[in-house]
């Protein structure tokens, strides 16, 4: 069950231009929470911003959480101000996690951008149930955006890096690289992204029979599926829709479940 919690901030540092990583005390969360689930954070005890925000947690400790997270707006500058010593309040853990099952003979890791949020907890998670490391594949705008990747080779992965404009790793998408790296259907892949990243992911792995997860991201004003902020189409129905919300029965959905071309209108404007 999600809680309310008062946590202290521990660290709170830049580790990429307009990117940091929060790092709090909350021992009941902590215990709480699996890789893939989010919090709701206040970012002000101001009445504005009124919302908090969602992230994911990026790193699950005995006593505490940390939350890798970029500056979009108001919210998360106002959030970017907090120093070590002061507290902030954390709801969760909320949503559903990724599901690790050792069965699978390659557990392959997608990110674009500030998607990799979610996944040194999973890499942790793998390590610790299947007792091997996952690829992972990292995809940016240039090498300064570059998140996580030394943290995931001192972990063991094999780490692959994808740039637009070449400065890191190969030229081009995180996607082509998943491609190049011929997963066959004993593979799994986690992606979390931009929705065209997503879409582009879940071709592949259809194409090639492999099963796919996905984290999506959304903007949420509750973060337990009372407010129906969040939906996504859907191409299965449920319940007599065929929507379904980020928050409460995401934010990890099969990739097969996601009405893709619905969403594609929002992501070419």
């Amino acid at each position: 069950m999600p809680t309310v919690s008062d946590c202290a901030v521990l660290a709170h540092q830049q580790v990429a231009p307009e990117h940091l990583r929060l790092a709090v005390q909350c021992p009941k969360i902590a215990r709480d929470a699996r890789p893939g689930q989010f919090a709701m954070i206040q970012v002000t005890d101001s009445l504005y911003p009124f919302l908090r925000r969602p992230m994911s947690f990026e790193r699950i400790f005995e006593d505490g959480v940390t939350f890798l997270y970029k500056i979009e707006g108001e919210g998360t500058r106002l959030l970017s101000r907090l120093t070590p010593g002061q507290t902030v309040s954390v709801q969760g853990p909320l949503g559903n996690g990724w599901p690790v099952e050792c069965g699978f003979k390659r557990h392959i890791l997608v990110a674009g951008g500030i998607g990799v949020a979610p996944f040194p907890a999973l890499a942790e998670r793998i390590k610790q149930m299947c007792g091997k490391m996952p690829e992972v594949i990292l995809g940016a705008r240039s090498r300064d955006y570059v998140l996580c990747e030394q943290e995931f080779r001192r972990m063991g992965c094999d780490v692959h890096v994808a740039t637009d404009d070449g400065t890191a790793g190969k030229k081009g998408a995180a996607t082509q690289l998943l491609a190049e790296l011929e997963p066959g259907p004993g593979a799994r892949v986690y992606a979390c992204g931009p929705m065209v990243m997503l879409e582009a992911a879940s071709l592949i792995c259809e194409q090639l029979g492999v099963d796919c997860l996905v984290s999506l991201e959304a903007q949420m004003a509750c973060g337990a599926g009372a407010c129906l902020g969040c939906v996504v189409e859907a191409r299965r129905e449920a319940e007599g829709e065929k929507m379904v919300r980020v928050c409460a029965d995401g934010p990890v959905f099969d990739a097969a479940m996601i009405d893709w071309p619905r969403h594609r209108v929002d992501y070419d404007r």
